[in-house]
């Protein structure tokens, strides 16, 4: 059995962590244009995690969003608008350090604690009257607490959607410089992202740039094989990098993410 808690905690040394997460504190109210609203959850004794909800409808689709390691949340009022003018609702979540968030982002930090992002989630659609299908998203970064939660809570989700995420840790490694640190482990686990998305069986939407020099989209390539989904779908866009995808394939991008959250599947 793979033990995922000892492949993170691997990963929590300086070396790493200054590579991999680039926090910035920041804080916005609610607002009215984008319609948004700020909601706090609890993941530990004195831990709160910051979220942003941009809802559309009360029935409507709704994403529970991991965003990339140098954003936050109130990144998002310049994406929310897109998802809200096709009904979908998008609850963005951040990472301990990130936004108005308590604590210090670790990689064992940022798994667990999306297992209470995600009840915490559920639980505030239920409180504020949105009825609609569960999806999960993760971009970058974001792609391991995504697939983490869609491995776990396959039951009460109707899909995954990853974009311009990692896949083999050995990789993510060697992108980091910092293989040097697991010559003596053979075959690391790092996130498991690979190990995790061959059991996740619900349907897979798979998004990423062809030209992504950041995190290659051979590593998409690899996600979408390995896929436990048997439907699963992929979208790589031409000439897209990792920061600019949307604006390079914004039309192709909305249009998956639209008829993935709203066909039956």
């Amino acid at each position: 059995m793979v033990d995922f808690e000892q492949g993170t905690r691997q990963m929590d040394i300086p070396e790493i962590l200054y590579r991999l997460f680039y926090p910035r504190r920041e804080y916005v109210e609610d607002s009215k244009t984008p319609l948004a609203k700020n909601h706090f959850i609890q993941v530990d004794e004195g831990i709160k995690i910051g979220c942003r909800f941009f809802p559309s409808h009360e029935n409507g689709p709704n994403i529970l969003y991991f965003h990339g390691n140098g954003e936050t949340v109130f990144d998002y009022d310049y994406v929310a608008p897109l998802y809200q003018k096709r009904g979908i609702n998008i609850f963005v979540a951040d990472y301990r350090g990130y936004g108005a968030s308590d604590g210090e982002p670790t990689c064992t930090g940022i798994i667990k604690d999306s297992h209470h992002i995600f009840k915490g989630f559920k639980a505030f659609l239920s409180e504020q009257g949105y009825s609609g299908k569960l999806f999960v998203m993760g971009r970058s970064l974001g792609s391991a607490p995504a697939i983490e939660v869609a491995f776990h809570y396959q039951d009460e989700l109707i899909g995954l959607i990853v974009e311009s995420g990692f896949a083999v840790a050995q990789n993510q490694f060697m992108r980091l410089g910092v293989n040097y640190l697991f010559k003596d482990i053979k075959n690391p686990v790092g996130f498991g992202n690979d190990i995790k998305i061959k059991e996740i069986a619900i349907p897979t939407l798979i998004i990423h740039g062809e030209e992504d020099y950041i995190i290659p989209a051979t590593e998409g390539k690899t996600l979408y094989e390995l896929s436990g989904a048997k439907q699963k779908y992929s979208l790589f866009i031409p000439d897209a990098g990792h920061n600019d995808l949307m604006m390079m394939g914004m039309q192709e991008y909305m249009k998956a993410i639209e008829q993935f959250t709203k066909t039956d599947l």
